[in-house]
């Protein structure tokens, strides 16, 4: 399931800003996945936040005839503290319902400053910079951005490495979803000719959720993530 890990690796968005008071305590969301016009899986995640503490849960299935020759759900999970800068992950875990060999998980120290990367019963220890997400946090990360950011600069852990990323930051188009037409902020990686092109359209008045993602292969095979369904408390 190559795609799901391209669809995951630029949901890795996140930077360090004051916490927005106005954030919800619950978001539902349901991603419809497409390769070209193709749709082939559906991702539902859930984000509670109780005082100081979050969890995030997320399952993407293949549909369609993906399902049929790929019946493997994913389950991917963050919890950790929502404080000044927003989320603050202490434990995160990806789990393949038939591959076991790809799972991975990862446990934040921020008083320590270390970050441990588990992946196929090996342990990495490396410096935990401030500011990190895991890939599931990161997309709610965004509900803390200011409207005047310009640039996003982050560091981010799929639970095997950390890597670092940069986007640029602008008003974008008005955007027509299943869920609904939205204001948006639009994510640009500003890839290089010969590079994969990742791309993210925030919903500006529903708390900076991600809508729309895209990206695009050096090839011109694209994948692309629109949200279907949303439920804000």
């Amino acid at each position: 399931m190559k795609w799901f890990s391209h669809i995951l690796a630029w949901l890795v968005l996140c930077i360090a800003v004051p916490a927005h008071a106005a954030a919800p305590n619950s978001v539902q969301v349901t991603y419809d996945i497409y390769k070209g016009s193709i749709k082939i899986g559906e991702i539902e995640e859930v984000y509670t936040r109780d005082k100081d503490h979050y969890t995030l849960s997320s399952i993407t299935k293949p549909v369609g005839i993906f399902a049929v020759f790929k019946p493997e759900k994913v389950f991917v999970n963050s919890r950790g503290l929502v404080g000044k800068q927003g989320l603050k992950p202490l434990h995160f875990d990806h789990r393949r319902e038939q591959d076991a060999s790809k799972d991975s998980s990862a446990e934040f120290d921020w008083e320590k400053g270390e970050l441990t990367q588990i992946h196929q019963e090996q342990r990495d220890m490396v410096a935990l910079p401030e500011g990190t997400q895991d890939r599931l946090s990161a997309m709610y990360q965004f509900m803390f951005l200011p409207n005047s950011a310009t640039v996003v600069d982050f560091p981010m852990t799929n639970g095997i490495r950390l890597n670092n990323y940069h986007y640029a930051v602008s008003r974008g188009q008005k955007l027509k979803t299943p869920a609904g037409e939205f204001s948006t902020l639009y994510l640009d990686d500003q890839a290089k000719s010969g590079e994969r092109h990742n791309e993210i359209w925030l919903a500006t008045q529903r708390y900076n959720l991600p809508c729309k993602m895209v990206i695009t292969e050096a090839n011109g095979d694209q994948l692309t993530q629109v949200l279907s369904k949303l439920q804000i408390r």
